[in-house]
């Protein structure tokens, strides 16, 4: 059955009364920055607890607007458990869509939202098409003009929690620039422009089609100035491309395509009122993906034997000796971190003995021939799990020349006690190499389940992902190695217990705060920092 669209406003005294457009928002991209820490150095204390940890997902004109970290997108097998919802944001040209889209992002305060322009993916022109351009005599507003298989391909990608690759087109040559923008992370997918309902498998993938309905008049006014001062165009050119081409597109092809639109908002911005509607909506779509994790890995799967994934270091009479030194709560800070090193070596030691390697020959400098081995592999990439992990880098470094090292921020939220991604930085083409991903604790598993997840979602194939550790309980290791069975997982040591809070029994404290010197709160956890929000 066909669904007439929602039409928006607020009717006051026989008639719609609708906010007037506001002035252009200043609005910046989307940014994931780490917070700033403070320099203040004594008394010294969590580095990650003083500092906010909840990066600017948005800066506008009036105010800064902050998100808290991802949580769980997967469920206890490691699998996506509800995909991303998507908005798709149609209208004519400059009828303020982005703008719209920007106010609903505002609006949601909720982490993680992506906004996807279609204006990303225009295809590649030919030279005659490139000269057409240049004279405003090639249609930019017809359907043929989008790469709809790379849109359509982009945003399955994004709904299932995949990182992805959005070309950057360039308005004043009309062309593609040659760097790509990464992608990821998406709860909410904000995806606008002209054509946004032109499409039908593109239709599919929206969970929420809003129509931005804004006068002939003011769309032209607005795409004047856009044009003008942001492209560099001649206002000649302007006014001839949007009548021979801008106009009649808007009438044949976008106009058309509000009867598919679920709500229709006219004069965008100004329309405060269906834009809190919109919200409400989305935040109710949202808390039904609410997922926990952490209690379902603490009662799923821990009578099993310790899987085959697993490589403990032999447990020599050194390994014994560091471990005694490191676990005793009379350890000196100093002695904590020099035996804490020395089995960070011994452990990436050992776990590069699990990459591949095949067999050559060289000659040695006595002219004969030895026949030797060498890594088969593309490349090693080291990713750290903040903060603990990063200690592990320097081992890392020290054995692997030239290694690539990214990091990853997740802490504990600490009225769910669900983990939360904060922060990512990877490196380019991760997805062809070894991961060595470390972290020094893992009791639950939570933490480390949200980073392989990471690193599965940029590709990396779940059979080239190394997870270590120097202590882990049994629980961490069965809730890795159910939820990835292909991950190898490597320890100095495997504890057997892990109590109410999460700790490891009998453990070794919080490594991060006996590592870098800092206070720990009473109710910490073994496995990731605390954030309190």
């Amino acid at each position: 059955m066909n669904r007439s669209p929602v039409y928006l406003g607020v009717r006051i005294s026989g008639c719609w009364a609708l906010g007037a457009e506001g002035s252009n928002s200043s609005a910046e991209s989307l940014d994931r920055l780490l917070p700033a820490v403070s320099n203040t150095r004594s008394p010294r204390k969590r580095t990650t607890s003083q500092c906010k940890s909840e990066p600017p997902l948005l800066r506008t004109s009036k105010r800064t607007i902050y998100t808290a970290g991802r949580p769980p997108w997967y469920n206890e097998h490691g699998t996506q458990s509800k995909e991303a919802f998507v908005i798709g944001l149609g209208g004519g040209s400059a009828s303020g869509k982005t703008t719209v889209a920007r106010m609903i992002i505002e609006a949601l305060d909720v982490p993680w939202v992506v906004l996807l322009s279609m204006d990303s993916f225009y295809k590649v022109l030919t030279k005659a098409q490139q000269q057409q351009a240049a004279s405003n005599d090639f249609n930019f507003d017809h359907p043929d003009a989008f790469d709809f298989d790379l849109i359509i391909s982009t945003l399955k990608k994004l709904k299932q929690g995949k990182s992805v690759k959005i070309p950057i087109y360039d308005f004043t040559t009309h062309s593609r620039k040659k760097e790509w923008k990464t992608l990821y992370g998406a709860n909410v997918i904000i995806f606008e422009g002209i054509m946004a309902f032109a499409d039908k498998e593109l239709l599919k993938l929206l969970d929420m089609k809003i129509f931005v309905d804004t006068d002939s008049d003011i769309r032209l006014v607005r795409r004047l100035r856009r044009d003008i001062s942001e492209r560099g165009r001649e206002i000649e050119g302007v006014i001839k491309q949007y009548n021979k081409f801008v106009k009649p597109a808007f009438d044949q092809y976008i106009q058309p395509t509000m009867r598919l639109a679920d709500i229709v908002v006219p004069r965008g911005s100004g329309n405060t009122v269906a834009i809190d509607l919109i919200v409400q909506h989305v935040h109710s779509q949202l808390e039904e993906r609410e997922l926990s994790v952490r209690a379902a890995l603490a009662s799923a799967h821990q009578c099993h034997p310790l899987p085959k994934t697993l490589s403990v270091l032999k447990n020599t009479p050194q390994v014994r000796g560091m471990h005694t030194i490191i676990r005793d709560k009379e350890t000196s800070r100093d002695e904590f971190i020099f035996y804490s090193k020395r089995l960070m070596r011994l452990l990436i030691e050992h776990a590069l003995s699990f990459l591949p390697f095949q067999s050559c020959t060289v000659q040695t400098p006595q002219g004969q021939d030895y026949e030797g081995r060498t890594y088969s592999g593309k490349q090693i990439t080291g990713v750290s799990i903040l903060r603990a992990g990063e200690t592990m880098e320097p081992a890392l470094r020290a054995v692997c020349k030239d290694v690539r090292i990214g990091t990853i921020l997740i802490q504990t939220n600490r009225y769910t006690g669900e983990p939360e991604l904060h922060y990512l930085r990877l490196p380019k083409d991760i997805s062809e190499d070894h991961v060595i991903l470390m972290d020094c604790t893992v009791s639950t598993g939570a933490a480390a389940m949200m980073a392989v997840r990471v690193l599965l979602d940029h590709d990396v194939p779940e059979d080239k992902i190394f997870l270590l550790s120097l202590l882990m309980a049994e629980m961490g290791v069965h809730s890795v190695a159910y939820a990835f069975p292909q991950v190898k997982i490597i320890t100095t040591a495997v504890d057997k217990k892990v109590n109410d809070l999460f700790r490891i029994i009998p453990g070794i404290g919080n490594f991060g705060d006996r590592y870098f010197g800092t206070d720990a709160p009473p109710d910490w956890s073994d496995e990731e920092d605390i954030l309190d929000t």
